[in-house]
């Protein structure tokens, strides 16, 4: 802890944690976690529940603190909305900007961006009301489709779609929580995630589940669920996939900390799936793995994203 200690007496923190999107209960999660951590080493913290009163805005404008560590996950936390909010406010915080944290909470906008560097992610379709689902099903080759809501995180509306007759039903939920539905190609193979922290690539985890994908129960609710690290790549695998990850990140603009997700296709080669700038922190949470991995305990998480936010704001 000698590297961080001096945090602990010079900085008043303020966790900004719940929102208003299906992952507030995550991010409760996480906020409790990150408050806990952050008393453990004495730092000076107050918790501000970010909920639909809006009754946190005078607390935010009058609390006495230093720098903001967000701990918020999806629309309204996770999207540049709070980050321009405390732009405007003049507040430092922890995590990516307002332009990364938009690009980055879109799922198709970021694969539109990395299609434009040459970034492997799998091929997809954009839909609206008037696309005809046969030929979305023909373009991307007729196999497994999965279908996403553009802006939701923690998997949250997501179906995988075996059959062309099960795709209308999928896009129906999908477009019950964004307006912005697109339909990915299925990669079959294994599936990675890789935490970036203050500009390097942390170790590589592996996942697998019982169930079709990672979904939100997987991540959240069953305990079946298997982390592989180490990840079982060559090591020359798992430094390119490192790299590749790294590169994806700062491609749409975020900073100091969060996690790509991508998968290893049949054929050996990455796919990069999305990025998360905010992602969990709970005990069931990844970038806490793999930090711990690197050798840093959860307390020192914590320190280093404030850390690295600091260096930024130059304090």
């Amino acid at each position: 802890m000698s590297n961080f200690q001096h945090l602990s007496t010079s900085l008043r923190v303020a966790v900004l944690y719940g929102g208003t999107s299906a992952e507030r209960e995550v991010s409760l999660k996480s906020g409790s976690a990150v408050i806990a951590a952050l008393k453990s080493v004495d730092v000076d913290v107050i918790g501000i529940d970010i909920d639909k009163t809006g009754d946190w805005l005078p607390q935010l404008q009058q609390a006495n603190f230093d720098i903001a560590f967000l701990a918020l996950h999806g629309r309204g936390g996770e999207d540049g909305t709070i980050q321009g909010l405390l732009e405007c406010l003049g507040i430092p915080y922890t995590g990516s900007g307002v332009l990364g944290s938009a690009l980055a909470m879109d799922k198709l906008k970021t694969k539109q961006v990395w299609q434009t560097l040459g970034l492997p992610t799998p091929g997809y379709c954009w839909i609206d009301a008037s696309t005809d689902l046969e030929e979305v099903w023909q373009k991307l080759d007729g196999k497994p489709l999965m279908v996403k809501p553009a802006h939701e995180g923690s998997s949250i509306g997501m179906s995988k779609v075996d059959r062309l007759d099960q795709l209308q039903a999928a896009v129906a939920k999908a477009a019950d929580l964004d307006s912005c539905v697109f339909v990915e190609q299925w990669v079959t193979g294994k599936e990675f995630t890789v935490a970036i922290l203050n500009g390097e690539a942390l170790p590589v985890i592996g996942l697998e589940t019982n169930h079709q994908f990672y979904d939100y129960e997987a991540k959240y609710l069953v305990n079946d669920t298997r982390y592989l690290l180490p990840c079982g790549l060559s090591h020359e695998q798992e430094k390119a996939i490192q790299a590749l990850s790294l590169e994806a990140f700062n491609a749409v603009g975020c900073q100091d900390w969060g996690r790509v997700d991508l998968m290893m296709d049949e054929e050996g080669q990455p796919q990069l799936l999305e990025v998360n700038t905010l992602p969990g922190m709970t005990d069931h949470s990844l970038v806490p793995m793999a930090a711990k991995a690197k050798g840093y305990s959860f307390p020192e998480l914590v320190l280093a994203v404030i850390q690295a936010a600091k260096q930024r704001y130059g304090f």
